[in-house]
């Protein structure tokens, strides 16, 4: 019965020795293929609201647009490049240039404040308009004027609305 216990305690250390040889080799393997940081993460697939997301930059950022045909408004949320966590800006409004049932027309989103999150006018994530044509039109073409996020502005970036777009 003595060399039972060498014998187990040098069977477990060769398997020891063989599963570390094995993480070495995975540990080594996801080295070479780089860290989960360096890796791109996947893109949500539906902005939060079921809108459409207009990136700025090179996917830096988000403006998810949302319209609302029962009341005739256009929200537009300020979300991150994941369209994940929401961004707040010091904007006074948000301008829409847009072509919607043939004619061009501005839109002048401004600021929501909201008591639950704490956002003010000059410190919020979203924008608001109301039109009537918003009440029947559910796609248009248009472009952002200007806006400033982090410290960064995107001038005339150009967008297809569609409600309901699956487009990230």
């Amino acid at each position: 019965m003595r060399w039972q216990l060498p014998t187990a305690l040098l069977l477990v250390l060769a398997l020891a020795g063989a599963g570390w040889g094995l993480a070495r080799r995975q540990i080594r393997a996801g080295a070479l293929a780089g860290s989960a940081g360096d890796r791109p993460r996947p893109r949500q697939a539906r902005p939060p609201h079921g809108g459409t997301a207009i990136p700025l930059g090179e996917d830096q950022f988000n403006v998810e647009l949302v319209r609302s045909p029962a009341t005739g408004t256009l929200q537009a949320f300020i979300l991150d490049g994941e369209l994940e966590d929401y961004l707040r800006i010091p904007a006074r409004v948000l301008e829409l240039q847009v072509e919607a049932d043939g004619r061009r027309q501005t839109l002048r989103l401004l600021p929501v404040a909201d008591a639950a999150t704490g956002e003010t006018v000059g410190d919020t994530s979203l924008f608001q308009a109301r039109a009537d044509w918003l009440r029947r039109t559910g796609r248009f073409q248009g472009m952002l004027v200007s806006v400033s996020v982090q410290g960064q502005t995107f001038r005339s970036v150009r967008f297809s609305f569609a409600d309901g777009d699956p487009r990230p």
